[in-house]
């Protein structure tokens, strides 16, 4: 049956003034009824999650089940269709209306393989209901997360996504998205931190490599005797000199976490960056940055370099 655009537009209308005015559930459930009929199925989804809410629902909660469990298989069987499907989903106040937006995240995978591809960012206003799609630049990958949390001190829950590259260097694809006066806008992304974030690694006379951080002017010593030495043999003389010169890196960004440190409700990030000797599997350690919102970007608060224990002797 062809939607009746007008009829269905001021059937809502009516439904959306009746909870306003009275919150009564039975205004709910004919609102998801609504919904359904117009093929509208996230957005009756949520309207059945919000009549489930009420300690007396109508027209059952049974009822209330069924349609969601119908809906849900409505939803799949569409999304089998298009080969798209929805790998995560969160809930959150995304915009600051004071009601509860839904995220997802969604994807194509092949089943024999845990790669996802055309990975988009889904938000669902709570209020209008309206879908925003966003397509990511790196849109392949795996085992993509979200991650809800306020990093701007606004109060307004933001958005970041973690995607795994799958490459040797167990590399992330990372993205935050905030809404910044009402319009929703990308605030990080992790090509744009590795372009930042460079070094220079450097093995030095007496087991030790230095690790410089270009963009803060940081030098780090690293002491490289716990590598052992049958490791140091292949690159020192018996006097502790560098048989031929070494060069080591810092790889792109591998780790993305959101840690409230003060504990003020306003989340910072810490990122890792793993340190590469002669080799990738030549692990030296990790240089791990804290990241603050400054009200414009995102700022290194402060910056350590974490190093492997070796074994006591």
């Amino acid at each position: 049956m062809k939607l009746d655009f007008y009829a269905y537009k001021n059937a809502t209308h009516y439904y959306y003034t009746k909870i306003i005015e009275t919150n009564h559930p039975y205004y709910w459930f004919c609102l998801a009824e609504e919904q359904s009929r117009a093929g509208l199925i996230y957005q009756a989804l949520q309207t059945i999650d919000n009549a489930l809410l009420f300690p007396n629902h109508y027209p059952s909660k049974r009822k209330l089940l069924e349609m969601q469990r119908n809906l849900r298989s409505i939803l799949q069987r569409e999304n089998n269709q298009e080969g798209t499907s929805v790998i995560v989903e969160k809930r959150g106040d995304i915009n600051g209306d004071g009601i509860v937006d839904n995220v997802y995240l969604t994807g194509t995978k092949n089943p024999d393989s845990p790669l996802w591809r055309n990975l988009t960012l889904v938000v669902q206003n709570g209020k209008t209901q309206h879908n925003e799609k966003i397509h990511l630049k790196n849109n392949i990958g795996y085992y993509p997360t979200l991650f809800l949390c306020d990093f701007t001190g606004n109060k307004v829950k933001d958005i970041l996504v973690v995607i795994d590259t799958g490459g040797s260097s167990g590399s992330i694809y990372a993205y935050i998205f905030s809404t910044i006066n009402n319009q929703l806008r990308q605030i990080f992304n992790s090509d744009a931190f590795n372009e930042t974030y460079k070094f220079n690694v450097t093995y030095d006379n007496q087991y030790k490599a230095n690790v410089v951080s270009l963009n803060l002017k940081k030098k780090y010593i690293l002491d490289l005797t716990y590598k052992g030495k049958d490791y140091l043999a292949e690159i020192y003389t018996a006097e502790g000199i560098l048989k031929a010169p070494v060069n080591g890196w810092v790889n792109p960004l591998s780790g993305l976490y959101p840690v409230d440190f003060n504990r003020d409700g306003t989340y910072e990030l810490e990122a890792y960056q793993r340190i590469a000797g002669r080799y990738n599997a030549d692990g030296l350690g990790f240089v791990q940055t804290v990241l603050k919102w400054n009200s414009q970007m995102f700022n290194a608060d402060r910056q350590n370099v974490v190093i492997f224990g070796g074994a006591v002797s």
